[in-house]
């Protein structure tokens, strides 16, 4: 059985684990966790290509004879946080820590390398596929700018993300989209400064600043169709700095998040209109800056390989309510530069009752390895049966 397969090194996997979790390393830094990756790898008796998007690594195993070939994508870069878990392997890394669970996602893929190399019950070539930067830079895109899918030619590629919240080895699965595209809208506010007595005399940006969160509420809620999800967030607002002053100008930063092509173009064109008629309407002017994070497209998963998953979790027991999302999540996820080029699947696996991703006292669930690690193995047997 695969599970009792994997088990079998469980603590090699927590311990690896843990040990990245030490060593986190933000976007296009990760060269201490690339030579822990291209190393294991080459123990497994993997081909290793490394340098690609600058820390990213590949590793290639062929069996049999056929020439299919899928790739499963792990990220590995952490974030900007100081960490909150307290843990005897918190970061060693002042202001950095893995708050999202890449540090896990790559212990999975080499657990499943090394699972390959012990049983290559499979009958083709599997590419891994360890990407820098998931987080606001996209390796993701850099990969493919880098002609990723012409080195590596695959038939689908896979990846996954741990959910806080789902019960552990818990699969969510859709056809279709399951992401968010995501775009950020750095919103500045203009008026005249001036003494805090003396209003009149002023053009108050703070005033027009505050009319603008309320009136971006209705971007979603009376323009976009109640069936197509899109989500508005006003995350940041900052202006003055003492209560007798009006300040010169406002800064707010915004992100709209929409799954259809029609539906972004449309939102972001109604909020571009209130954002301008609003700072207009008291007197003020409005700079809109994208600012210099990349636009995540959704993730849109192929109707076959979302079955596939599927399929592997119903043969593992779990009930097809939970396995079944009504809908997309929200949030964003750079894979689906990925999923343009070549059909695949993207989907999310339970972590327990954990904190929340992107939260300083979040930690990646190590009940969740052999789960993750065996559902990769059954996935890649099934794909490439011998």
């Amino acid at each position: 059985m695969i599970e009792t397969k994997v088990r079998a090194f469980e603590q090699d996997l927590r311990a690896l684990r843990r040990d990245l979790h030490a060593h986190p390393e933000l976007c296009f830094q990760e060269h201490r966790t690339s030579a822990v990756v291209a190393d294991h790898l080459r123990r497994y008796g993997f081909e290793v290509t490394a340098g690609l998007a600058s820390t990213g690594v590949v590793g290639t195993l062929r069996n049999g004879t056929s020439n299919r070939a899928i790739a499963i994508r792990a990220d590995m870069d952490a974030l900007p946080f100081e960490e909150e878990t307290g843990l005897p392997y918190r970061s060693k890394t002042s202001g950095i820590m893995h708050a999202c669970g890449h540090d896990g996602h790559t212990t999975m893929l080499l657990g499943l390398a090394r699972y390959l190399n012990e049983n290559r019950n499979f009958n083709g070539i599997i590419n891994l596929i360890f990407q820098p930067a998931e987080e606001d830079i996209s390796g993701a895109k850099r990969f493919i700018d880098e002609g990723l899918f012409q080195r590596f030619p695959v038939d689908q590629v896979f990846a996954l993300h741990n959910l806080p919240g789902l019960a552990v080895g818990q699969v969510a699965v859709r056809a279709g989209a399951i992401t968010a595209a995501v775009d950020i809208m750095n919103i500045r506010i203009t008026g005249v400064a001036g003494h805090g007595a003396m209003p009149h005399l002023t053009v108050d940006p703070i005033v027009a600043a505050s009319s603008l969160v309320l009136a971006l509420q209705t971007v979603v809620s009376r323009t976009n169709d109640s069936l197509d999800p899109a989500v508005l967030t006003v995350g940041a607002i900052h202006g003055g700095s003492i209560s007798t002053a009006i300040p010169s100008h406002v800064d707010l930063q915004v992100s709209l998040r929409t799954t259809n092509t029609n539906t972004r173009e449309q939102l972001l064109r109604r909020a571009y209109d209130i954002i301008h008629a609003q700072a207009q309407s008291f007197g003020c002017s409005a700079t809109i800056d994208p600012g210099d994070c990349v636009v995540y497209p959704a993730c849109i998963n192929d109707a076959e390989a979302a079955a596939q998953v599927r399929d592997i979790a119903l043969e593992l027991g779990q009930d097809p309510v939970s396995i079944d999302l009504r809908g997309p999540y929200m949030f964003s996820e750079d894979f689906a530069f990925m999923l343009e080029q070549v059909p695949g699947c993207f989907f999310c696996i339970g972590n327990g009752n954990s904190r929340n991703l992107h939260d300083p006292a979040y930690d990646f669930n190590d009940d969740l390895l052999v789960p993750g690690v065996s559902f990769w193995a059954r996935l890649v047997e099934r794909v490439l049966s011998t």
